[in-house]
């Protein structure tokens, strides 16, 4: 019997572990009931009962699996971590405890896993958020995808099954902050995407603050793609030569009409000062991210510090 793996990070969860959990074991019970269920929770230092609720289902469940780490690593290192941690035949890349990707989805991914597509994606198609996040996830995929090298359609997420293969693929990659969503793209293998709707959250508050997700879209950005430092290369190239024309117009100028112009105005050199500035200041955080990328890879440390693991 194949084993499916399902990987669900939870950060003070308490209101919907229990949901989570039984309807995955719905499916087990139902259409998927000819496949051995391994549910991996990774709890990243919960301070409300997830914990306690995790162990209780845990003792009268043995198909589940936690991982509890010794403090919050953040959502995508305790998700790549369970993900390594998993030992199926296809493993659910993520899940959400609160369940805004529908696990319904799963019997239709293994499907065409059994097809033999070793990637199979869910693409949200709808997305219940309000129109300025779903305008700004939109740019920024598109940007991000747009400069990569690979194809990757809009609105897909972690809410991937994936064969076994494509993991060990994603093991042999040393990445200490990884971006699984693109990582299964840049293994290769043969991918098919289902649509649907991605539904707001019936309960309890998103802790991916505002804060988080600029550090996970940054990540994004600098691991795949060189094309920001490239755009830093041409603008900086243009606007030097721009400033050379402007130079070389201002002395024929005033070879043309000498003393007859007034003298340069204070006001064009306080717009190039903070022009200049600007760019300089803009160009030097990009280069920042691509060093704090480079120092936290050289540093060499493990993905996550686990306090202790259960029904392993």
């Amino acid at each position: 019997m194949k084993t499916i793996s399902i990987v669900t990070p939870c950060y003070n969860e308490e209101l919907n572990i229990r949901e989570c959990h039984a309807r995955v074991a719905a499916l087990f019970d139902g259409e998927l009931r000819d496949y051995r269920r391994e549910h991996v929770f990774c709890d990243n230092a919960s301070s409300d009962r997830s914990v306690e609720i995790l162990r209780e289902i845990a003792a009268a469940d043995p198909c589940v699996k936690v991982i509890l780490n010794a403090r919050n690593f953040g959502p995508m290192r305790s998700n790549f971590n369970g993900v390594m941690a998993a030992g199926g035949d296809a493993i659910l890349l993520f899940l959400p405890a609160d369940l805004q990707d529908p696990p319904e989805l799963l019997p239709q991914f293994v499907k065409l896993w059994e097809a033999g597509n070793e990637i199979v994606y869910g693409i949200r198609k709808i997305r219940e958020e309000n129109a300025i996040m779903r305008v700004a996830r939109g740019l920024y995929y598109r940007v991000l995808t747009g400069l990569s090298e690979f194809t990757l359609p809009p609105g897909v997420g972690d809410y991937q099954l994936v064969d076994r293969k494509v993991v060990e693929a994603m093991r042999a990659i040393d990445d200490s902050y990884p971006f699984m969503r693109m990582m299964t793209f840049e293994c290769g293998f043969t991918a098919v995407g289902v649509p649907y709707k991605w539904v707001e959250r019936r309960r309890g508050v998103t802790k991916n603050t505002l804060l988080r997700l600029v550090d996970q879209g940054m990540n994004g950005l600098v691991t795949f793609t060189p094309a920001p430092l490239r755009l830093l290369l041409f603008l900086g190239f243009g606007i030097a030569a721009l400033a050379l024309a402007y130079a070389f117009l201002s002395l024929a100028l005033g070879l043309v009409f000498f003393r007859q112009m007034a003298p340069p105005g204070v006001m064009t050199i306080i717009v190039a000062v903070f022009f200049f500035g600007g760019v300089q200041l803009f160009s030097i955080g990009v280069l920042a991210e691509y060093i704090l990328a480079i120092h936290a890879q050289v540093r060499r440390k493990p993905v996550v510090f686990e306090r202790e693991r259960i029904n392993f």
